[in-house]
């Protein structure tokens, strides 16, 4: 009987796919893992590289945009007119104009009457005066240079009433107002002849002040008024009255005393400018008559630059320049005047000059009412304005050099801003010598800053770029040759445990920060060097020597006794010879400063080649920054030594080379590549040393390649004036510009040195 039809439900276990199968599966995915890593590695390489790439572009614009206001032309920002009654042109000069550092305030002085206007309304302003109500015949008005709005009002009677404007603001509300004040002096007598004066010179003074007028019979009379030196004083004051000369009445054109009562200056229609030395008024001393080049102009008006050294003129045919002392080596005394800057010429006689109180700028006007822009050091006329067709009769520039106030023969008074932040700046100024006030010729001269306000800057670049190319070769000279050669070595005849030892050695050297190496060179090197530098000299000429009869020594030596000695002898010898020779030299320091530098080496150094030692010099730089230097070319030039082919060295010393013509026909050109690019790696960073440069050099901005002098280089020029430069200033945007031409000099000493590593790459990529 046939077994019942049972059905069993038993659930069967999963099959197992095949292990290949198993095994295909965990390869793609292994390899769709690796694809997204690679994929997102690259493009995180391709973000950072992009990254640095806009960065360094970032850096470029950035500077480019802080440097380039300063090629920015002049210009005017807004003009006022205020309509006043006209004034007669009179030829003594009885018209003056002023205006607050805010140029807010305007004042017209005419004759003795003194008037006060808002600008830009052009509402008379009412003032408090000290004037005691007394009239007098005013024939003439002088204003006295520097700071201040200090006047002279010359009488027909020969008289001055010295007059003070004072421009007070005052803050209420945060609202300024500038409230006008005039104050006014005792008359003193200027002219004993009583005359009437119809030329006049004034000037205020810390002793007192200086007055020269020509009267109506031709006198020139010199006066100087001096504080009483009693208790608190209380004495009268002392006057002094001396006749200089004397000149027909109407040849005298214009006169001008400096802001330290010691310097008259004449101008005469004859075309001849005047000197005269006035600090003694007992006895003044005449010192030249100087002729303009064209005979048939004449002298209209005269300024003192900020300093009291240059003088700027103005003329009848409307030539403006400017004429400064040039010492000459030939004569003693007093410098004599040349005239060494001119300018854009007016279509009209120069009526009025006035010169800044910030810098060597100034401005003119003439007689067809155009007023020119100008500036000494950079000897350029930078704005031409035409405000009117009439005459200008008063003229003054603002006290900040950011406007002008001028007043014209048709009765309008008006008051310019003007936009010149950097009047100073051309590329001659900064990359062509210049002829400054006090040099007999024109430099390269770097000078920031002074100890007083009324110094011409000065900002050449050259010597800067200089500093930094004489600093870079005299460390590249030492570093190079120790580096690279000791790099050949290691990497060629060292064995492999010597190796594994000084190669990190020298590599720590790197991690030296550069301001110990700056501190070391400035406080213990420099003196140092100072003391023993004939030693140096005898370790520089014996030092050589004895190596080279060291290693031929060792050469002649038989080859058992060359092996007998452990593991780097030859390099302990040599080590000692060196060692030796310079503890030699040491101790016979004196003793080679009295055989071969008559016991002063610095005296014999002077006398022989006119060089003067400095401590901190060159030479300490070449040390100091050739040490930190080295680590860098040796790492780099020992590896790509080490990384040509050992199989290709085999080969050459198999087939009868020598280990020299190895090293010289094989492995240098293999690695060429490689060392160029330590070279070019190694002069990038002693072009951007900064720290040793500043702490170890004299930050003398000199241009001379003697290895006893200092020097500055622009990197150390940022480090050492940024904290003194103004924000936005003129020496702020240099160093900019400083940084600007770094960046760039790198960029292309980096471009060449690519351009010449992937030639001989590709030269030499048969090795």
């Amino acid at each position: 009987m046939p077994p019942p039809n049972v059905t069993a439900h038993i659930d069967d276990p999963p099959s197992r796919p095949p292990a290949k199968t198993v095994f295909m599966a965990r390869g793609r995915t292994h390899r769709k893992l690796r694809s997204l890593a690679d994929h997102v590695a690259a493009g995180v390489v391709w973000v950072g590289g992009l990254a640095t790439i806009v960065s360094i572009l970032g850096i470029f614009v950035y500077l480019l945009l802080e440097v380039a206001p300063l090629f920015v032309s002049p210009e005017t920002e807004s003009q006022s007119n205020v309509s006043l009654k006209p004034i007669a042109p009179d030829s003594q000069g009885s018209l003056m104009v002023g205006i607050d550092q805010y140029q807010e305030v305007a004042y017209l002085i005419h004759k003795g009457e003194i008037k006060f206007y808002t600008i830009p309304g052009g509402e008379p302003i009412p003032y408090t005066s000290t004037e005691d109500g007394s009239s007098y015949d005013v024939v003439a008005v002088e204003r006295s240079h520097g700071r201040g709005h200090h006047f002279a009002l010359g009488t027909q009677n020969g008289y001055i009433v010295p007059i003070d404007v004072e421009l007070t603001p005052t803050f209420q509300d945060g609202i300024r107002t500038v409230i006008p004040t005039l104050r006014k002096s005792e008359p003193l007598l200027v002219d004993p002849t009583h005359t009437g004066i119809t030329r006049l010179a004034y000037q205020e003074t810390e002793e007192g002040m200086a007055t020269v007028v020509l009267s109506n019979s031709g006198e020139l009379w010199l006066t100087k008024s001096a504080e009483g030196e009693g208790l608190m004083f209380s004495d009268e004051p002392t006057v002094t009255q001396t006749m200089l000369a004397k000149y027909p009445a109407n040849e005298v054109s214009t006169l001008l005393i400096d802001s330290l009562g010691e310097t008259l200056m004449l101008g005469t229609k004859d075309g001849r400018l005047v000197q005269w030395n006035i600090l003694d008024p007992t006895e003044p001393e005449f010192i030249h008559s100087y002729a303009l080049p064209e005979s048939d102009d004449f002298i209209t008006s005269l300024a003192f630059l900020i300093g009291d050294r240059s003088v700027a003129v103005g003329t009848y045919q409307g030539n403006v320049s400017v004429w400064m002392p040039v010492p000459n080596p030939g004569r003693t005394g007093t410098p004599l005047y040349q005239e060494i800057r001119s300018f854009d010429s007016h279509h009209g006689a120069v009526t009025k000059l006035s010169s800044s109180r910030r810098d060597k700028g100034f401005v003119s006007a003439d007689s067809t009412g155009e007023i020119f822009l100008h500036h000494s050091t950079s000897s350029q006329t930078l704005l031409r304005m035409k405000i009117s067709d009439a005459s200008i009769q008063g003229l003054m520039f603002a006290p900040k050099a950011n406007g002008v106030v001028a007043f014209d023969a048709g009765g309008q008074l008006h008051s310019i801003e003007i936009n010149s932040p950097h009047p100073e700046i051309t590329t001659q100024s900064l990359f062509r010598p210049m002829l400054y006030e006090g040099y007999a010729e024109s430099k390269h001269i770097w000078q920031s800053s002074s100890g007083s306000d009324d110094f011409e800057p000065k900002f050449g670049m050259w010597p800067l770029i200089f500093g930094t190319l004489k600093g870079t070769i005299y460390a590249m000279l030492l570093a190079v040759p120790l580096a690279v050669m000791g790099a050949v070595y290691t990497g060629m005849f060292m064995s492999p445990r010597l190796r594994g030892v000084i190669k990190p050695a020298i590599e720590t050297m790197a991690a030296l920060p550069s301001v110990v190496l700056g501190f070391l060179a400035g406080l213990w090197l420099a003196p140092l060097l100072e003391q023993i530098f004939p030693a140096v000299i005898g370790m520089v000429i014996l030092m050589p020597v004895t190596v080279v009869l060291a290693c031929i020594s060792w050469q002649a030596m038989p080859r058992s006794i060359q092996a007998r000695g452990p593991l780097g002898i030859d390099l302990g010898v040599l080590t000692v010879v060196v060692l030796a020779t310079g503890i030699g030299c040491l101790m016979a320091n004196h003793t080679i400063e009295s055989w071969f530098f008559g016991a002063d080496y610095k005296g014999w150094l002077q006398s022989v080649f006119g060089l003067q030692y400095d401590q901190r010099n060159a030479l300490v730089i070449s040390l100091a920054m050739g040490f930190a230097v080295i680590p860098i070319i040796f790492s780099i030039s020992e590896d790509s030594i080490s990384n040509v082919p050992k199989h290709l060295i085999a080969g050459s010393l198999a087939m009868g080379a020598t280990q020299w013509q190895t090293l010289t026909k094989l492995v240098l050109v293999s690695a060429s590549p490689g060392i160029f690019s330590a070279l070019m790696i190694g002069f990038g960073r002693a072009v951007g040393e900064t720290m040793i440069v500043l702490m170890a050099t004299g930050n003398t901005p000199i241009l001379d390649w003697s290895v006893f002098n200092g020097f500055r280089t622009m990197s150390a020029n940022i480090a050492v004036e940024m904290p003194e430069a103004p924000h936005g200033g003129t020496l702020y945007r240099i160093l900019f510009l400083s940084g600007l031409l770094l960046f760039a000099f790198t960029f292309v000493i980096n471009t060449i040195a690519e351009v010449v590593r992937q030639r001989l790459r590709t030269k030499y990529s048969q090795y």
